[in-house]
């Protein structure tokens, strides 16, 4: 039970530290892009993976079914085919940079999460993005990673256990989502 206690204080320690306002922020993007027709990617590895595609799932359907403005959205981490194609045949460094070619254009926004902030992959999809024109989003450790230098935006966390990391990283893309379902981003 005190293993219990400790992590939600912790985890309440750790959620007063977000930035709301840069999250605003991120929600203000995704809105203008939504607006514009421009495409919203994501991308992250293992959970982060896991976080991406939910958050995709979440936009595309519940941000947008029923809703005159609808998200574009491309998930970046669900076809495990181009995926592996790409790491077993160039690298893992540029699965997710390759398929940013193929799509990705000037006012588009990509959605990074990565928990060490120094996936390889990740920051090689930003560094790409931001040369085409793109906005880049981060969500990260607020302390430490080259990824929260590389974006225009990070929403930071401000802790390094994963477990607390990924946490955050779901309340944030969540409160990014419930701003266009219940109307604050609309």
């Amino acid at each position: 039970m005190q293993f219990a206690i400790d992590y939600l204080d912790d985890l309440k320690k750790t959620i007063s530290g977000l930035d709301p306002e840069a999250i605003g922020t991120a929600a203000a993007w995704l809105s203008e892009a939504r607006d514009k027709g421009r495409t919203v990617f994501l991308c992250g590895n293992g959970g982060s993976a896991s976080i991406a595609q939910q958050a995709t799932v979440d936009l595309l359907k519940g941000a947008s079914y029923g809703y005159p403005k609808r998200f574009k959205i491309f998930d970046l981490t669900d076809s495990i085919s181009t995926i592996t194609a790409y790491a077993n045949d160039v690298g893992y460094d540029v699965i997710f940079v390759e398929q940013l070619r193929n799509f990705a254009q000037e006012g588009d926004v990509l959605l990074a999460i990565s928990g060490s902030g120094n996936s390889r992959n990740c920051l090689r999809a930003v560094e790409y993005a931001n040369g085409i024109g793109c906005r880049t989003i981060a969500l990260t450790q607020s302390g430490g990673g080259a990824l929260k230098d590389l974006a225009h935006l990070t929403l930071g966390v401000p802790n390094t256990h994963m477990g607390r990391l990924e946490d955050c990283f779901f309340i944030m893309t969540h409160v990014l989502v419930y701003a266009f379902m219940e109307g604050a981003a609309s």
